[in-house]
């Protein structure tokens, strides 16, 4: 166990981080996985704003790497475009 002050501060630090990003990879994997399962084309071209939005976010934060991002939004553009209109 941490002997040091700031040490100990270290983990009550980590820890949390570690909470919250994990609520935001998930947060993030059902949305992705929402959009995906959608096919009505309005509903996704509307979807797919918030969620490149959130992907560029958590990039910044460093939660997801910037390529990871790109490659989600890339693949869900893909999707989208695919869809036919309802």
């Amino acid at each position: 166990m941490a002997n040091h002050k700031s040490a100990i501060k270290r983990i009550r630090q980590s820890e949390a981080r570690r909470l919250r990003n994990r609520y935001y990879s998930k947060t993030m994997r059902n949305a992705v996985r929402k959009l995906r399962n959608t096919t009505d084309k309005a509903v996704a071209a509307e979807d797919i704003k918030k969620i490149t939005a959130m992907l560029d976010k958590l990039a910044g934060k460093g939660i997801i790497t910037k390529n990871k991002a790109a490659n989600l939004k890339s693949k869900l553009a893909k999707h989208v475009n695919k869809l036919e209109a309802a």
